[in-house]
């Protein structure tokens, strides 16, 4: 199961209606993720993150730049990412080597 058919299965979508925009989100956080980690190549181990970042993406449509929401006695508040993915996340990044020249 590749990763798009995945994340369709994380988050209860069949069908292919919406696999244009789902690659997309994956494309994104792809991205996202080589440059957070400082590399070239995702980490297979980077792949579940890459799905999780995915799915939170795709749920919050609609509901960008906003940080909570009240509706019918209902609230919600959103963070960037959950700790645990930041968590993750660092466990793979790689050190800038920056070259220092003395004066």
């Amino acid at each position: 199961m590749d990763t798009l058919e995945k994340l369709k299965t994380m988050l209860g979508i069949t069908g292919s209606d919406e696999d244009a925009l789902l690659q997309l989100l994956l494309d994104d956080v792809k991205a996202d993720l080589l440059t957070w980690t400082n590399r070239v190549e995702l980490p297979t181990a980077l792949e579940p993150i890459q799905r999780q970042i995915a799915a939170i993406r795709y749920n919050r449509q609609g509901v960008e730049g906003q940080t909570a929401h009240s509706e019918g006695g209902i609230s919600r508040s959103f963070d960037d990412l959950p700790e645990s993915i930041r968590n993750a996340i660092s466990q793979y990044r790689l050190l800038k080597v920056v070259k220092y020249a003395a004066n």
